[in-house]
């Protein structure tokens, strides 16, 4: 299975999109259209090992709702990602039992040589 969570309005997003091109075969869902379900949260935290490795720090509500000063649990994590999809660090890429959490250039990179094989 080829599959790619992402946000339509993000622009990091869109260009990460256009750099893993082509993508026949691949099924992208829009997490704000199309929100992440907990039966596949679930599947991304136990392909990726945890909760916490899904979640944005960078997502505005973390610093707004006060959470960078909180001490939060893998529960917490899973609850705060099913509640607002900006939670979720993306793009995630999962190809064939592997997946590829985030937009950094090896993150990418790995995700494009996975998605092209």
């Amino acid at each position: 299975m080829k599959k790619i969570y992402h946000l339509g309005s993000c622009s990091t997003c869109k260009r990460i999109l256009k750099e893993l091109e082509p993508l026949e075969g691949v099924e992208l869902q829009e997490i704000k259209s199309e929100p992440v379900t907990p039966e596949q949260l679930e599947e991304m935290a136990k392909l990726s090992g945890s909760y916490e490795s899904l979640f944005s720090r960078r997502a505005m509500l973390f610093r707004q709702r006060g959470l960078h000063e909180k001490s939060l649990s893998e529960t917490d994590y899973q609850k705060l990602i099913l509640e607002h999809y900006t939670f979720l660090k993306r793009p995630v890429v999962l190809v064939d039992g592997q997946i590829f959490i985030g937009n950094s250039k090896k993150t990418v990179q790995a995700a494009k040589v996975a998605l092209h094989q």
